[in-house]
């Protein structure tokens, strides 16, 4: 399955993560606490709970909220408008986390040239001087 970050159907990616790891329909039932025909459902959801989706991430061993992540990073910018509180009382992060996935991403874009180096930059806020270093890094 190729790595959509902007249209993500979490119910086809656990559902890949299952088969890539050949468990069966009794383990998971049994760690869910749920029926066959309920994991089936929510192969099909698009959306899943974030309890749900955690109790996913847990038994496969994935961190299905980074797709997620991924996707806020492409194609949700931060806003200028919008600023952080000091005095707010929620977890800090680092404004950009690039995984490999991501930078594999934005090279193979460039590399198939469905997008320039300046549309990787003004559409995913990417700076050019890393994007030149991903590139120059990453060449093969």
């Amino acid at each position: 399955m190729d790595s959509n970050f902007r249209n993500i159907h979490i119910g086809k990616f656990i559902h890949l993560r299952v088969k890539e790891n050949n468990i069966d329909a009794p383990r998971i039932c049994n760690f869910m606490k749920c029926t066959e025909p309920e994991i089936n459902e929510m192969y099909a959801q698009e959306n899943l709970s974030t309890n749900t989706l955690l109790k996913w991430s847990k038994l496969l061993e994935y961190d299905f909220f980074r797709l997620y992540s991924q996707h806020l990073i492409l194609y949700a910018p931060p806003s200028a408008s919008i600023r952080e509180s000091d005095s707010s009382k929620l977890p800090r992060f680092r404004k950009n986390i690039y995984t490999r996935e991501m930078i594999d991403f934005i090279l193979e874009l460039i590399g198939k040239e469905e997008k320039t180096k300046r549309q990787i930059t003004d559409e995913y806020g990417i700076p050019y001087t890393t994007l030149c270093k991903w590139i120059t890094k990453h060449n093969k």
